[in-house]
């Protein structure tokens, strides 16, 4: 059984991995995105978390690389999971000063911890035990459409931050237990 509603589960049904960079707009799925709301993106499940849900929209848009549309939706989550939206997308546009900026509102993220262990496992050598997303940003600038083995290791550990981040909103804007 999908963890996920049958919207976001048909949303996620392509496995796409993201460029470090803004990528091409999915444009096939933008009528599916236009569609939807915070409350119809998680039904069948009530929305506990009216900002969580929105993280979601935010998180799908930028799944499928429609960067505009994640930034309009994550500026105006104003919670350190909406700073973590916002310094993702412009970490991708590039812009990596503006993506610091949001990061260091963000702060240290609930799934952090997870996600350093998980970015070692795809082979990432961090300087310590811990996510350092600056770290991250500067990775991204270095390799960011060289076509080495490194830059396609950053890329599946940027779809693992995203997989992370989203299961993380998801649980929170229903109140649920981990997907």
């Amino acid at each position: 059984m999908d963890p996920y509603s049958p919207i976001i589960a048909e949303l996620l049904q392509e496995d796409r991995l993201q460029p470090l960079g803004p990528g091409s707009p999915n444009r096939s799925v933008r009528p599916r995105l236009e569609a939807l709301t915070a409350e119809s993106a998680i039904a069948p499940d009530p929305v506990h978390d009216r900002d969580m849900a929105a993280a979601c929209l935010a998180g799908l848009w930028l799944y499928h690389d429609f960067l505009d549309e994640s930034h309009t939706i994550s500026q105006d989550i104003h919670t350190p999971t909406g700073s973590y939206w916002h310094g993702i997308m412009h970490r991708r546009e590039p812009d990596p000063s503006n993506a610091a900026y949001w990061f260091r509102r963000v702060g240290t993220h609930p799934i952090f911890e997870a996600l350093a262990k998980e970015a070692q496992d795809l082979g990432l050598p961090l300087r310590s035990e811990r996510w350092d997303p600056f770290d991250f940003i500067d990775r991204c600038e270095k390799h960011r459409g060289a076509g080495t083995p490194e830059e396609m290791m950053l890329r599946r550990v940027q779809q693992r931050e995203w997989e992370l981040l989203f299961e993380y909103c998801h649980r929170q804007a229903t109140g649920g237990a981990p997907p």
